[in-house]
């Protein structure tokens, strides 16, 4: 049945409901890796990030403070501290001096020590250790403790990943490497395809439907196709190490979309808006860079996105045209693929280094996706 005034059909709920689907599916998982980022390992080991807010119980191990620290009290050598540090507030639930047993006291029980003495721990971390005899050793005994533990945030992560260049998790220079290889690979195909939709579009010339057919079976080739023989040619003419040749390659591959895009919806401008221009002792070059190219902002900034963003997340290139053995041109997805390999463990690291990578094309995206879809519809209506 067709709409009705003042009613919705039921199709248009289910579009809705699709809509909001695909929106929470994205959101949440971003906003998980964004929250994670901020919190420490222990916490990210023991609780979920929709957790982070609320208080964690926490295994824990500590150590008390050095036998040097002691002193002698009626005849008893004493050792007192605090497990936990003058700004963190923590909840002892059950403790142990042994990995075997890391639960054997309960908060103000005391344990006899393998090297001789007692040591009694309270809940809120304080402990006492005495003994007879002197204390010896250069460090004190460890304390496994069950301890639910307020929740934290903490900007370390960012510090150690961003600007920490002695780190070894550093993405500093992955963070500029990428960069490097985005701004020119996005930009370079732009240019060039921009003059070839415009001749596609506008101009008369022998072979020119026969172009259009090739630039529209060129988007269906896969690009694996091309890496290997692509490659040997970089590598002939010396320019398969270097930046140089993951512009050409990423600018190769991104132009059948770009020239398909553009003409397009340079096809779809008025025609006698052209031809007045012509008339009037406009050359080509003019109209092209005087009418046409503010004319198509929309399709330009629609095919910068698609560009800016698979660039930005491309490992296959990267790994194919930066031969680099030192490290000097690491982009920020190689460089997270590294740290997969050597920090499988270190989760908030590798949150920090997978939110910051994803961060700039958010920033990309939601600043230029208004001309998205007018880029992407246009020349489809007439």
């Amino acid at each position: 049945m067709s709409d009705i005034a003042g009613t919705k059909p039921a199709l248009r709920w289910v579009v809705h409901a699709s809509v909001i689907f695909l929106v929470v599916l994205w959101v949440v998982p971003t906003l998980g890796l964004l929250i994670s980022s901020f919190r420490t390992a222990d916490q990210i080991a023991t609780s979920g990030w929709w957790r982070s807010l609320f208080p964690s119980e926490q295994n824990l191990t500590l150590r008390s403070a050095a036998p040097e620290t002691q002193v002698l009290d009626n005849g008893v050598y004493v050792i007192e501290g605090q497990l936990f540090g003058d700004d963190q507030q923590a909840t002892i639930s059950k403790w142990g001096i042994s990995s075997r047993d890391v639960g054997a006291f309960e908060p103000g029980q005391t344990a006899e020590l393998r090297r001789g003495g007692t040591i009694t721990v309270s809940a809120d971390g304080e402990y006492r250790m005495e003994n007879t005899e002197e204390f010896t050793g250069n460090r004190g005994p460890r304390i496994f403790v069950t301890a639910e533990l307020p929740p934290e945030f903490t900007f370390d992560n960012y510090q150690k990943v961003l600007l920490d260049q002695s780190s070894t998790d550093s993405m500093g220079k992955a963070f500029f490497n990428t960069l490097t290889v985005t701004i020119p690979a996005t930009i370079i195909p732009i240019l060039v395809a921009a003059f070839a939709a415009y001749a596609l579009a506008w101009m008369d010339f022998p072979g020119r439907a026969l172009l259009i057919a090739a630039v529209v079976g060129l988007l269906v080739v896969p690009l694996q196709l091309a890496l290997i023989p692509l490659l040997k040619f970089h590598l002939n003419i010396g320019i398969g190490k270097g930046y140089l040749g993951v512009w050409l390659a990423h600018t190769g591959f991104g132009m059948p979309l770009a020239i398909y895009l553009l003409r397009n919806y340079m096809a779809g401008l008025p025609r006698d808006l052209i031809e007045n221009a012509r008339v009037d002792g406009a050359t080509e070059f003019q109209i092209f860079t005087k009418l046409i190219l503010p004319l198509s902002f929309p399709a330009l900034a629609s095919f910068a996105i698609f560009q800016f963003l698979w660039t930005w997340n491309d490992l296959l290139v990267a790994k194919v045209f930066l031969i680099d053995a030192t490290g000097q041109t690491t982009v920020m997805t190689n460089r997270i693929v590294e740290l997969l390999g050597t920090r499988g463990g270190n989760w908030e690291i590798l949150a920090t280094a997978a939110f910051v990578s994803i961060f700039v094309p958010l920033v990309v995206f939601f600043a230029m996706q208004k001309y998205l879809v007018r880029g992407l519809l246009a020349g489809s209506v007439k």
